[in-house]
């Protein structure tokens, strides 16, 4: 789901860090739970868009 380039430039901005393959795959999991969540929030609200109040 993340685009790995924009990742790994977002950390070499923080400093001089290189970013571990199991990074990029826990993020890939965590944002799958985070939109999961926000379409059941978005659902049980009667809405069919899914948005940031969402999360």
């Amino acid at each position: 789901m993340i685009v790995q380039s924009k990742i790994r430039d977002y950390v070499k901005e923080l400093g001089d860090y290189k970013v571990g393959g199991d990074l990029l795959k826990a993020l890939d999991e965590k944002i799958a739970v985070l939109v999961k969540k926000a379409a059941g929030r978005a659902k049980a609200n009667g809405r069919k868009t899914v948005s940031a109040r969402d999360l």
